[in-house]
């Protein structure tokens, strides 16, 4: 009995859709992403707040859309972080799905330009 609870309760802990947030990641992309890449546009969003007592900045923006133009839809300040290791924290994800592209970013650390509170929304 002892055996047959353990592996029920493996299968009971992998059921159902077992992604996570990246299920809606890949529906972004391949919703909103292609369409957007039908008028040649990216769009994006992000919040940035300055860490008290410091230079350092939090910063955590996201864009989807045509390939090309999605990293750069994202803030100036974070510009060139995408994947970079120059930071205290960096968390950078990217999905590519044919022409469309969804991108994520959180960053702690020293970002050039970076106002002291900050909501940036942009179509390019």
């Amino acid at each position: 009995m002892d055996d047959e609870r353990r592996s029920e309760r493996r299968w009971r802990g992998t059921r159902g859709c077992g992604c996570g947030g990246g299920c809606a990641s890949v529906v972004v992309v391949l919703t909103i992403g292609l369409i957007l890449t039908i008028f040649n546009t990216a769009i994006s969003i992000g919040v940035s707040a300055r860490v008290p007592f410091t230079e350092s900045n939090l910063t955590i923006a996201g864009s989807v859309g045509k390939k090309e133009k999605a990293p750069d839809a994202l803030p100036a300040y974070v510009h060139g972080k995408l994947g970079g290791n120059q930071n205290f924290i960096n968390g950078s994800q990217t999905l590519t799905i044919w022409v469309a592209e969804g991108t994520v970013i959180f960053v702690l650390g020293h970002q050039e330009g970076a106002p002291l509170i900050d909501l940036h929304l942009e179509a390019r």
